[in-house]
């Protein structure tokens, strides 16, 4: 599928954009190729372009001098744009790292707030992507509060199977707030 059709098709599912806004608004998009280890995004600087995954595996993570936190995966295609920091135009606390040669198609800033000033879609696209953001970071917030890691681990096999296949381990555990042999120890019991 040409890349152009999956951003198309996405927005074809998820929101509801006319069919003239939305042929308009994917072919302002450009495409933008990474190798693997690639710091797409770093803490301290401002969002300033709006990201589609097309190809690749993304990690998002914070970094402090003595730890490293992984808070999200992006394996299928999707947004990777940290929204906030896009929409308030404020410092990011995320860095976002290719675990695999990476293709993006990415909108500047500029282009999509034409875009947005000249479809009221844009605007509910907006709505609608924090609406989803807000609801993701709470449910995951809450299920790390709760939920063991063993818990978090099984609700990973049944919800995203697709990590367990194309991330390293030492990344599962960084995202489970556990070290590399407790993993091992939960999957040899599980």
């Amino acid at each position: 599928m040409v890349e152009a059709d999956k951003l198309s098709l996405f927005f074809s599912n998820e929101f509801p954009f006319n069919k003239e806004g939305l042929q308009e608004f994917v072919c302002t998009f450009s495409v933008k190729s990474y190798k693997k280890g690639a710091l797409i995004l770093e803490n301290g600087t401002i969002e300033n372009e709006l990201r589609f995954l097309d190809k690749g595996i993304i990690r998002e993570y914070y970094a402090s001098n003595e730890k490293e936190k992984n808070v999200n995966f992006y394996t299928n295609s999707s947004f990777i744009t940290d929204f906030s920091s896009f929409t308030h135009s404020t410092a990011t606390r995320k860095y976002q790292e290719c675990l695999t040669d990476v293709d993006l198609r990415v909108l500047s800033k500029e282009m999509f707030s034409n875009f947005t000033n000249q479809y009221t879609c844009g605007k509910q696209f907006i709505e609608t992507i924090f609406q989803r953001i807000v609801v993701t970071k709470e449910t995951d917030e809450f299920n790390h509060f709760v939920n063991t890691a063993e818990e978090l681990y099984l609700d990973i096999m049944k919800t995203k199977p697709d990590w367990l296949l194309q991330i390293p381990q030492y990344h599962i555990a960084s995202y489970l707030g556990i070290t590399p042999e407790t993993l091992s120890r939960i999957r040899k019991r599980i």
